[in-house]
């Protein structure tokens, strides 16, 4: 759904397909941990249980939570630098048409 959609939508305004996905990922990579659809949670509730008995998903959601904002503040900050620095997302690709 994302591609059909903001692509072609930010493509009209004159940014790249190429930016338009490192902003989708940025936002993704950081939310996953989180999500409560990862079908890895019921094997990281096992692994918790295992030192605290009564953990569930809310101890795992306030764990990662912190992480996740931080990862989240941290990629946003090194995606403003490559902007404003003009570096190059990879070889001959540029930011904007």
């Amino acid at each position: 759904m994302f591609a059909p959609v903001f692509v072609p939508m930010l493509m009209t305004i004159g940014i790249s397909p190429e930016m338009t996905q490192l902003a989708y990922r940025i936002g993704d990579s950081c939310t996953n941990a989180i999500s409560p659809m990862s079908p890895y949670i019921p094997f990281i509730i096992m692994l918790m249980q295992k030192y605290k008995k009564d953990a569930g998903m809310g101890t795992h959601f306030s764990l990662l939570v912190p992480y996740a904002f931080g990862f989240l503040v941290a990629w946003i900050i090194f995606f403003v630098i490559y902007t404003l620095l003009g570096l190059p997302i990879g070889p001959g690709i540029s930011y904007f048409y």
